[in-house]
């Protein structure tokens, strides 16, 4: 343990003193959407503003090939010391042909034309999953499942967590691995067979990977990496959802929890999102469609879940009174929960949820509010709700005192969130746009924001003030549930077969 701690306090030294000798202070990307509270805002970029981000000042810039589709979140690290290599910004991209890659973040010339380091899980045998094994390819179009969600850094230790699903000896096997960031190498004891069970009424309930795709990004919390699964868009036998916990130093196992014990759905996938997480450590997800029982499954729902010792347990939950309505009209919560900041009000500690209904829940941490049965017309036990609002959307978005959404088909809207209530009426709207997926901002602390999204086959930027459209191009050809990141000046884009980087001319 002593030796660990010393080779990590040596790689955050190295850090450090590579960012000085850059000789600008830039701010890591080492999660999905900046930081466990899945707030979607990163507020240290000084680079990118409403005024440069347009057509003749901004586009893109290169792209790097890779070897299958990009479906989770480019991280980025900055002055990251490359044996044989010198310091290099470093943006980190993973695949579904079970491929992470690390490139140069701001340039792909010369030295910086090939990756910086790429490592592969296939080969002797070992493939990515064919979709036609995995099933239920309907919906994401997909055409192999490896590796569906963003990673996680720990840029501390100098490890980059992921799961890869591969398909080996006819047997599907989900595996989680740590990477040095500067090398791609294994760490110690890397990488460990995700298993699991899960005790419910004197029955064990055993993990099943066939049916189980990891889709929401990993979540690095106080020392264990947390993974959500579910199916691929399937309904049927073992395929419930599950949240599994590892030491993040040891790889050791530290727990699990089945959201259907008995029955089937109910995954877990948030649409790419991540598990969240609150100041205390809890952790929060939202599930897809399938049975609801109280207390016992939970379709459609909001979970909380704690972790003591090697146990993750069931801590709270929500369930809407128009659960089954939900179920029955594919209208699962589909979005991570947002972890709002700490608020001047009487119930401080709030989150946000959303599903594909687009009503927004605003919920009590320390009270989620389970299921109310005798309710009618709206959940009366719970902060606040709000209708309706924005159906088949991406996640929320927190910024400057205001709660973003979108929708399919339907404007970008910005509402008021102060004190802990949220408006009803947006203070800015945009036009129409052709699909909700994900947002994210980029600011300067509370001023110069820019929201982008990817609106169906397009990038997209919108000043976050007034949400007038600053920037629309068309990258390749994109995957489905595609993610976009900015950091130090430059947006990025994963795409069919290539990493895209955008800034400034």
């Amino acid at each position: 343990m002593a030796v660990m701690r010393a080779r990590a306090f040596a790689i955050c030294l190295l850090f450090v003193l590579a960012a000085m000798t850059l000789g600008r202070a830039q701010t890591p990307v080492t999660t999905w959407h900046y930081d466990n509270g899945r707030s979607g805002a990163n507020p240290n970029e000084t680079i990118l503003t409403p005024q440069n981000v347009n057509s003749n000042q901004f586009g893109q810039l290169f792209n790097q090939p890779v070897d299958g589709q990009i479906i989770g979140q480019a991280l980025y690290l900055p002055a990251v010391t490359i044996p044989g290599a010198g310091i290099h910004n470093v943006v980190y991209v993973a695949t579904m042909n079970d491929s992470v890659y690390a490139f140069d973040a701001d340039s792909a010339t010369g030295s910086n034309a090939n990756p910086l380091w790429h490592t592969s899980f296939i080969g002797n045998g070992v493939t990515p999953v064919p979709v036609k094994l995995q099933k239920c390819g309907g919906t994401t179009f997909w055409t192999q499942v490896g590796i569906v969600s963003t990673p996680v850094i720990d840029p501390i230790a100098g490890t980059i967590y992921v799961v890869a699903k591969t398909y080996e000896n006819s047997k599907f096997v989900h595996r989680l691995h740590a990477l040095d960031v500067t090398t791609g190498l294994e760490q110690t004891g890397s990488p460990v067979v995700i298993t699991a069970s899960y005790e419910y009424g004197g029955t064990n309930y055993v993990f099943e990977d066939m049916m189980q795709v990891n889709r929401p990004a990993l979540l690095l919390e106080k020392g264990y990496v947390y993974i959500a699964l579910g199916s691929n868009g399937c309904r049927g036998d073992h395929e419930q959802g599950w949240v599994v916990a590892y030491d993040s130093t040891t790889l050791q196992p530290a727990g699990a929890f089945d959201d259907e014990p008995g029955e089937s759905a109910a995954a877990l996938w948030m649409r790419g999102g991540g598990l969240s997480a609150d100041s205390s450590g809890n952790i929060y997800g939202a599930t897809a469609d399938g049975p609801f029982a109280a207390g016992t499954n939970f379709g459609q729902s909001v979970l909380k879940l704690s972790q003591s010792g090697n146990t993750l347990q069931l801590a709270d939950w929500f369930t809407p009174y128009n659960e089954l309505y939900l179920d029955e009209h594919d209208l699962d919560m589909s979005e991570p929960v947002l972890v709002l900041p700490k608020q001047s009000a009487k119930i401080p500690n709030l989150l946000a949820a959303i599903g594909k209904e687009g009503t927004i829940y605003i919920l009590n941490q320390k009270n989620l509010g389970h299921f109310c049965a005798t309710c009618t017309q709206s959940d009366t036990q719970i902060v606040q709700e709000l209708p309706s609002f924005a159906p088949e959307g991406g996640a929320l978005v927190y910024w400057n005192d205001a709660i973003y959404t979108s929708a399919t088909g339907a404007p970008i809207a910005a509402l008021s969130f102060t004190k802990g209530v949220l408006a009803q009426t947006p203070f800015a709207l945009s036009k129409k746009v052709d699909s909700g997926h994900s947002p994210v901002i980029s600011a300067n602390g509370n001023t110069s924001g820019v929201l982008w999204q990817i609106t169906g086959a397009s990038l997209a930027a919108f000043d976050a003030l007034t949400l007038k459209r600053l920037y629309y191009s068309n990258p390749p050809p994109l995957p489905h549930f595609a993610n976009v990141v900015v950091a130090n000046g430059k947006v990025y884009v994963g795409t069919n077969n290539s990493l895209v980087a955008y800034g400034l001319l």
